[in-house]
């Protein structure tokens, strides 16, 4: 478990476990019009070899109030999914994690990450290009509930 906030509250990160699935699957279904299914989060937790999974917690009590899940396959990431508790919006959270994870996958060796974001969501998009990512292209059609083109971004890890 890692430190990722520290202040009045105290954010950890560390690997998302079975006991965490019903507080992801709240957050999951608060944030996404299409939400995943908890047998698509816990293939994910059992995918040990190239997804990550992780959690933030609030301390004490291990609240789960954040998540992000990743996949590292020989020196490409692609980031595919990244929420947090719609009440602990506006903390830092969502930055956190991406940096968490880009340091994580930099000190592995990655060269390249990738994600999609909805074009309309322009408070991902925003930090996304904070973080130093730039719009590749356009996925069309790639959301629904309502139908909507995505951006497709990456980040260049070796610079």
């Amino acid at each position: 478990m890692s430190e990722l906030i520290e202040g009045e509250d105290r954010f950890f990160i560390r690997r998302m476990r079975e006991a965490d699935l019903p507080a992801v699957h709240r957050i999951e279904a608060q944030s996404f019009s299409n939400p995943w299914s908890d047998n698509t989060f816990r293939g994910e937790i059992q995918n040990t070899s190239v997804s990550f999974p992780l959690v933030v917690v609030r301390r004490p009590g291990d609240e789960v109030v954040g998540y992000i899940v990743f996949w590292h396959i020989q020196g490409d990431v692609q980031v595919n999914n990244i929420a947090v508790r719609p009440d602990c919006r506006g903390l830092g959270l969502g930055e956190a994690m991406m940096r968490f994870a880009i340091a994580k996958v930099k000190a592995e060796g990655a060269e390249f990450m990738t994600l999609e974001v909805r074009q309309s969501n322009t408070p991902a998009v925003t930090l996304y290009k904070k973080l130093g990512f730039e719009v590749l292209g356009t996925r069309k059609n790639y959301y629904t509930k309502p139908d909507e083109d995505a951006y497709f971004m990456g980040l260049v890890l070796d610079q």
